[in-house]
């Protein structure tokens, strides 16, 4: 199934169904694009989204940085609180968006590079265009 796990509609018919998933995304809140395929993502050296912190942080701009990355939890689990008792009802057993979500077989990522901190990626994330995918 080609999905975007936004709405985690598609995320929740692919493990219905058995069936492999591909996510085709830009970006997914909380960073669990880079969570759920067990990509590694240092706090300490990786700035989050909106922190407008550069790679080369003092400490307590790294400090800031896991405030931030502790609220986006609180975030997310709210944001994703209905889709996560809906896939629940369907599934028939407790899920979580982590468990949704790291099933994906590919994740086809519309990111570019040239913006992107370096960061390392699994095998099974594959980068497909830029900005104007």
């Amino acid at each position: 199934i080609l999905t975007d796990p936004i709405l985690l509609c598609g995320a929740t018919l692919a493990n219905y169904l058995s069936l492999p998933s591909v996510f085709f995304i830009r970006g997914f809140p909380c960073n669990l694009h880079y969570e759920a395929p067990q990509c590694p993502n240092p706090l300490s050296y990786i700035p989050r989204l909106f922190s407008f912190n550069s790679d080369h942080m003092t400490f307590f701009q790294r400090v800031e940085n896991a405030l931030i990355a502790l609220m986006e939890l609180i975030f997310c689990h709210h944001y994703f609180e209905d889709a996560v008792q809906l896939s629940s009802e369907v599934l028939q057993r407790d899920v979580s968006v982590m468990d949704l979500v790291d099933s994906a077989s590919i994740w086809l990522m519309r990111l570019d590079f040239v913006f992107e901190y370096v960061r390392p990626v699994m095998p099974n994330m594959v980068f497909v265009g830029g900005i104007n995918c």
